[in-house]
């Protein structure tokens, strides 16, 4: 499982499905990779947890059911046969178990959520349960967890273009940079990334918003404050620390350091509100999205966070004296989409003493 998937948030699995703008959420992976305990928290999330609901599951070394919440009357889809080639394709298909499947697909209601765990190799030896699943993408609304496997009918649904796929064992290796080079004098003497906020330094709350979500190695903080990084080592997190003057330099340093990663998340020092689930959402949908810019946003107006593709790295690194990554979002060849975040104080900086009173007597987002 790749690192930016540890451990996945429903919250912020729904949260990247609704940015994205589907129509349909597909989970994937192989044998083991959490899909049906992440559909099962998600679903409510969606409002679909009294859809109905098509359920498949194994009698191992016996046969495979399939069960339909509308009948509740398990029938077998597949029956074990040792002479099969194996270890996860030993059941030999029986199509005439899909009918009831079929039957409780076309009942669901136009629009409607269904959800179906799992599709899997079976089903392509059903073509008629194939052709309603089919038409349940066209008429409905589709929450499903889908088998990893080099099959048509699989690729076909994991490619379509209304579906939002969350894969939960892809191998996404995003950087991050966390920008903490900033003198703060408006902040006062001794600047303010160690400053407590509830209990925790201010730079040990981005630590702990981006913790897990990346390899360690793929994650630096980038800081001109020697007490800051000397925190950072303490806390076992890769830190750079530099004398050079430009938000530019901090951002090329942080690049160069993280060697090539697949994309980068730009994460201010700042926002002691900020929480993984966000920074999760995130990488979900740069995962989906490779090829966009992603970026928080708070009531349609863009902050921080931001996720930049890879193939916008090379122009990071070489920004003018002075410049950010703003300036290349000005005329950036490719989307800037914007994650949502219900609470605008997640995205909130600490420019002042007073901004941080502030964040601090609010509730948690």
């Amino acid at each position: 499982m790749s690192s930016s998937l540890l451990y996945p948030l429903p919250r912020a699995a729904v949260r990247a499905f609704a940015a994205s703008g589907k129509r349909h959420l597909l989970l994937t992976g192989g044998r083991g990779a959490g899909k049906t305990t992440l559909l099962g928290a998600i679903l409510p999330l969606l409002g679909a947890g009294d859809a109905p609901a098509i359920l498949t599951f194994a009698k191992p070394g016996q046969a495979v059911f399939l069960r339909c919440t509308v009948t509740e009357e398990p029938t077998p889809i597949g029956v074990f046969d040792a002479s099969l080639p194996g270890p996860d394709t030993r059941m030999r298909p029986l199509p005439q178990g899909f009918l009831p499947g079929i039957a409780a697909l076309e009942a669901v209601p136009a629009g409607g959520w269904v959800s179906v765990d799992e599709i899997g190799y079976l089903e392509s030896a059903c073509p008629s349960y194939c052709d309603a699943l089919r038409a349940a993408f066209g008429r409905r609304r589709v929450a499903a967890a889908v088998r990893k496997a080099d099959l048509p009918f699989l690729q076909e649904l994991l490619s379509r273009p209304d579906v939002f796929v969350l894969d939960l064992d892809r191998p996404h290796d995003p950087g991050c940079v966390i920008l903490a080079s900033g003198l703060g004098r408006r902040f006062g003497p001794g600047g303010k990334l160690l400053v407590p906020f509830r209990g925790r330094p201010l730079l040990g709350r981005a630590l702990d918003a981006t913790n897990r979500l990346f390899r360690h190695d793929r994650r630096i903080v980038v800081t001109r404050n020697p007490d800051a990084a000397a925190f950072c080592r303490a806390e076992g997190v890769p830190v750079l620390l530099h004398a050079q003057p430009h938000r530019s330099d901090t951002i090329r340093l942080g690049l160069e350091a993280l060697d090539a990663p697949e994309g980068c998340l730009f994460c201010p020092a700042d926002q002691p509100l900020l929480t993984p689930e966000t920074v999760q959402a995130l990488l979900f949908c740069a995962a989906h999205d490779p090829a966009a810019v992603w970026r928080t946003a708070h009531q349609g107006v863009p902050g921080a966070p931001v996720f930049f593709p890879q193939f916008l790295l090379p122009r990071l690194k070489t920004l003018a004296p002075g410049q950010g990554g703003r300036s290349i979002l000005k005329d950036a060849p490719c989307p800037v989409r914007l994650l949502d975040c219900p609470d605008g104080r997640e995205l909130a900086d600490t420019d002042t003493p007073a901004d941080l009173a502030a964040l601090e007597t609010a509730a948690q987002p």
